[in-house]
């Protein structure tokens, strides 16, 4: 028998491949015990609801889409540099095979009315993205507002690109906050 942590780790695994390919609401629980491998019995007293297991799969996708925007920004020299870091690690990610679109945006559009608790998981991490462009955008010498701006083309960018089939649209969001904190900066200054 696995421990808990293991069998959490399989259970959220399994749960994240079902959720971002076919939706939250169309998967039910004995997917998810039948893709991890794991009782529903045990599954349910690591997550006592499907509620419980949707935001764990959120801060489990947090922690990468964290990971994956530190990693590219690892190459980055300036601040400037590190902001349209972001769009070339969503090229990346929109040209994945298993790419659908932002797994914020998606699980809030299924569930936003029906859950507080998907609500704030999906909220707390739109904010914690948007604070870490207020201080990069800051640290490059542009207005707060510009952080907003770019967050936008962000979640434009992932939109269009899951929508449209097209991921070319982080190229052509980088190309307009590259314009943005060019614009931003002069006037700044």
């Amino acid at each position: 028998m696995i421990d808990d942590t293991a069998a959490r780790e399989r259970v959220l695994a399994a749960a994240d491949r079902l959720f971002y390919a076919h939706g939250v609401q169309s998967v039910g629980m004995d997917a998810v015990r039948s893709e991890a491998g794991i009782s529903l019995k045990r599954i349910y007293s690591l997550f006592p609801s499907k509620d419980d297991l949707i935001v764990a799969v959120l801060h489990r996708r947090r922690a990468q889409w964290n990971a994956g925007i530190a990693t590219s920004a690892e190459r980055a020299v300036t601040a400037r540099e590190k902001v349209l870091s972001v769009f070339d690690f969503l090229d990346a990610w929109f040209r994945q095979p298993d790419f659908h679109g932002c797994a914020f945006i998606n699980v809030f559009g299924e569930l936003s009315a029906g859950s507080a608790n998907v609500t704030c998981a999906v909220r707390e991490q739109k904010d914690a993205f948007q604070r870490y462009l207020a201080e990069l955008v800051h640290e490059a010498g542009a207005p707060e507002a510009v952080a907003a701006q770019i967050a936008i083309l962000v979640e434009g960018a992932q939109t269009t690109a899951a929508i449209a089939g097209r991921p070319d649209a982080a190229a052509h969001a980088r190309a307009a906050a590259t314009t943005l904190l060019d614009a931003a900066c002069v006037a700044w200054s």
